[in-house]
């Protein structure tokens, strides 16, 4: 049976950090199978690390620095001093093997390098039930390719790293490694049930495009033949101030872009993030030329109350008791949010009935909609259930 405990510390000394919430995390599993363990950029995380590691050993480390906070069953999570925050898993019947890399040369070729080195720490030479994957804010997608080119295409879940004002000063890391650009990845060897919930739960508007230029993989140059600014500007009316450089990455928070899946089944949320001097838009995922991109859009109540019914919707997903909940929730959503955090606090809360769950703030999440694609989307919710 599996069995779980979160546990968190602000406490100032980052080291402390790690050792208490190892110490409260680890309490009465027979066999901690991995721990989830989230902190912050105030945080000193080589220290947090050593301090984790004192009371966990040898059992598997896997995570990020979470933007501005965590949430757990206690509330919201952040102090001046950082955080630290870790969900532990325990079960004999389970097993995990985690691996990681820093980027190298190629992205596809870490991925494949860490899904072979994952397998082996495992101890086993077959398919993965399900992989959680973390990787700094820039080719996501080509390492869940990497991944998929050595276990084919199993559930993958998660979140990129990030911090608390875009500013690259995130980290990944596992038990021995510590770096800002890279991946990690943990495959779990189980029958248990595992659920992935992905959603941007953003509504269509009628605004929608062709995408006619892009400048490698994530700049937005044109939409219908025009400066993708100006297009998007004369879609919600905003005035060309409010959409220059950093600026388009709040305004956009409650009115993002969209590219539906082969089948509609899913709409993976666009989140423009700086607007150039040319029109054109750096964007937090990949995009292609001749496809369409929608205009989304949702409120602050409604990115608040979308926390609830997708844990609500992931509830009914499971068929089996469910023992712990990992919940990726955009850090531009939060954002956005703002200083109303605790309405979701009593969302997730209400939802989670009691069941241990930690919830991160990510800049870019990944999951799978209805046996489609594993991808990358920004501003979205990728909420996971682990079955006892």
């Amino acid at each position: 049976m599996l069995k779980s405990n979160v546990a968190w510390s602000i406490d100032k000394d980052s080291y402390t950090q790690g050792k208490e919430s190892a110490k409260k995390a680890v309490v009465d599993l027979v066999q901690t199978k991995i721990a989830f363990l989230y902190t912050s950029v105030d945080s000193n995380v080589e220290q947090v690390l050593e301090g984790a590691k004192s009371e966990l050993g040898t059992a598997p480390i896997i995570g990020c620095t979470s933007s501005a906070g965590i949430i757990v069953p206690d509330g919201f999570i952040s102090s001046e001093n950082g955080f630290t925050g870790i969900l532990a898993l325990g079960d004999p019947e389970m097993e995990v093997g985690v691996a990681s890399s820093p980027r190298g040369k190629d992205p596809r070729e870490t991925g494949r390098k860490v899904a072979i080195e994952a397998m082996k720490n495992a101890k086993k030479s077959d398919v993965p039930s399900y992989c959680y994957m973390v990787a700094s804010p820039a080719e996501e997608e080509f390492y869940i390719k990497g991944i998929e080119d050595v276990v084919g295409r199993i559930p993958i879940f998660g979140g990129s790293a990030a911090d608390n004002t875009v500013e690259g000063k995130w980290s990944i890391y596992t038990n021995n490694e510590i770096f800002p650009d890279g991946v990690a990845v943990a495959f779990f060897y189980t029958d248990k049930e595992m659920k992935n919930e992905y959603t941007g739960e953003y509504h269509e508007t009628t605004n929608s495009g062709v995408i006619t230029k892009i400048k490698g993989n994530r700049t937005l140059v044109e939409i219908d033949g025009e400066p993708a600014i100006k297009k998007y500007a004369k879609w919600t009316g905003n005035k060309l101030e409010a959409l220059e450089g950093n600026n388009l990455l709040v305004t956009t928070i409650t009115a993002p872009l969209g590219v539906k899946d082969r089948l509609g089944d899913l709409v993976a949320i666009r989140h423009p993030m700086f607007g150039n001097k040319d029109g054109s838009m750096n964007i937090g995922a990949n995009l292609a030329v001749n496809t369409a991109v929608i205009q989304m859009e949702a409120s602050v109540d409604e990115l608040i109350n979308s926390t609830g019914k997708t844990l609500k919707a992931l509830n009914k997903e499971m068929k089996s008791e469910i023992g712990a909940y990992l919940l990726v929730h955009c850090g531009g959503r939060r954002l956005g949010i703002g200083d109303r955090i605790d309405e979701v606090v009593k969302q997730l809360k209400k939802e989670a009935k009691g069941i241990p769950f930690m919830t991160i703030f990510t800049f870019g999440e990944y999951g799978v909609k209805d046996h489609g694609a594993n991808t990358t989307g920004g501003l979205m919710l990728s909420f996971t259930a682990f079955g006892k």
